[in-house]
């Protein structure tokens, strides 16, 4: 497994490597504070589940504006300076959160760094696709995760330690984080798309046009409820590991770290053995898997009631686990998977923005999901959030047939794939 792992990441041009290996720095500071932040927010600074929810949805809202900014700068400007700036903005945005103490500041600081993140992620994800042909893109974009979830992993296991010793360090090492990946792009990156000398609003024009095609705006409906089933990870299943199983913020960390190393081993491997399926139809696969890891966390709180002591905390932790295995899977299917969709969805010209509303689209379904988690906690009816996901999941996979009606099979990869 690990050689065939090697052997997928293997052949692709050097400035993938520079990306992939920001993205690597860059996630390992997100691992330091994530799935701590929740924690730390609500249960040690004192802020309400929902204002914490707030917060994250204001994040992730933030996130969209500045990743509409992003998708337009990429095509107007070009991709190096949009990465560049957004993580050097990104390391003071998100080292202020060590500063947070109420729920105003919670959100203004979300809200910040939400805008400087937000800018990053369209202008990696087109400068990947500028650099693959079709048939090596889903390849490129599995690589980035393989290199976000080595990031994430370790920025688990570190944080975890660090903030046991001094918890608001794993906020300002983030913002760190990002300052040596802007260093890093200034030195490494190639700058292979230099933009459309265009007026503003010829290109907002194009950026309209792009983004009000039906079947795009299909694509990202469903990203939106896709993303609703992410923020749970970060959002709740964080609250019920410590409430419930009472599981300290160093045992939080080593659990979650099933997450990457899923990711790691199966992200390649699982793009392989679904090479010859539509896209579709390994999205149709995510959304199974999605249902299934829900089913394990309902089965926590029965679990607990029922059973006593030492018992309940070690099936409780298995649960845990079976939906961070279970809903990586559905990740390592997913995201790719609705990538390479909306890449092939028109013109390189255009993929910045196009790639953009997706991206907004997952971070509005992010910030949605964990509002929405929050509520459920916060007025004493969690148990019914994961019957409510589950539900979703099954409206999520008729969307997805809709979609494949309306789809080329070229789009749907089925001409990569020598259909």
């Amino acid at each position: 497994m690990f050689g065939s792992t090697l052997e997928t990441v293997r052949g692709f041009d050097r400035p993938v490597y520079a990306v992939a290996g920001g993205r690597l720095i860059n996630v390992f500071g997100s691992g330091l504070v994530y799935p701590f932040a929740t924690i730390h927010f609500h249960l040690q600074v004192g802020i309400p589940l929902s204002v914490v929810g707030l917060g994250l949805l204001a994040n992730n809202v933030a996130t969209a504006a500045g990743t509409a900014v992003g998708g337009y700068l990429t095509d107007r400007y070009g991709r190096r300076p949009v990465m560049i700036g957004s993580m050097a903005f990104s390391a003071v945005t998100l080292a202020v959160y060590a500063l947070v103490t109420s729920g105003a500041g919670f959100v203004a600081v979300a809200t910040a760094a939400g805008l400087t993140t937000g800018l990053y992620a369209p202008a990696s994800q087109a400068m990947i696709a500028d650099l693959t042909d079709a048939t090596d893109r889903e390849r490129g974009y599995g690589l980035l995760k393989v290199a976000s979830n080595v990031g994430f992993g370790s920025g688990f296991v570190v944080g975890g330690v660090l903030y046991e010793v001094a918890n608001v360090a794993v906020f300002v090492a983030d913002g760190l984080t990002s300052a040596v990946v802007a260093i890093v792009l200034v030195a490494a990156l190639p700058r292979v798309h230099d933009g459309r000398a265009a007026p503003l609003a010829e290109s907002v024009g194009d950026w309209g046009r792009i983004v009000s095609r039906r079947r795009l705006l299909g694509l990202a409906f469903l990203n939106v409820v896709f993303a609703v089933m992410y923020a749970q990870m970060q959002a709740t299943v964080p609250v019920v590991a410590s409430e419930r199983l009472g599981l300290d913020s160093a045992q939080l960390g080593t659990l979650y770290v099933l997450n990457p190393v899923v990711l790691v081993l199966f992200q390649l491997p699982i793009l392989e053995a679904v090479g010859d399926w539509r896209r579709t139809r390994g999205l149709l696969a995510s959304v199974a898997f999605w249902a299934v890891s829900f089913l394990a966390v309902a089965g926590v709180a029965p679990v607990a009631a029922a059973v006593d002591g030492a018992a309940a905390t070690t099936v409780g932790v298995g649960l845990i686990g079976v939906f961070l295995v279970l809903r990586t899977v559905g990740e390592v299917l997913h995201s790719p998977l609705v990538t390479s969709l909306a890449s092939d969805f028109g013109t390189a010209d255009g993929r910045g923005s196009r790639l953009s509303l997706i991206e907004i689209a997952k971070r509005l379904g992010m910030g949605l999901g964990a509002a929405l988690g929050g509520v459920f906690f916060d007025y004493g009816v969690a148990a019914l959030l994961w019957p409510a996901l589950i539900a979703a999941c099954a409206g999520l996979a008729v969307g997805v047939f809709a979609l494949e009606r309306r789809v080329s099979p070229a789009e749907n990869g089925a001409v990569a794939r020598g259909e």
